[in-house]
């Protein structure tokens, strides 16, 4: 039998907050938490990565 709310938009995933309790979390919920803060700083990383790409190239083009 099909689910009865499967038509309805999931819940959105809850995103971590720092310093927030820990306690209350499941196994599972941690596990989540981590891979979303991996997530976030790949995502850092590239966004770092083009920026300083950005800058040096502006260095090396003022001081010529």
């Amino acid at each position: 039998m099909a689910e009865l709310f499967e038509d309805l938009p999931k819940p959105k995933r809850r995103t971590h907050v720092v310093g927030e309790e820990l306690s209350t979390f499941s196994v599972d919920e941690l596990d989540e938490r981590i891979e979303q803060l991996k997530e976030e700083i790949g995502r850092l990383e590239q966004a770092r990565a083009a920026k300083l790409a950005s800058r040096h190239a502006a260095d090396g083009f003022f001081k010529r």
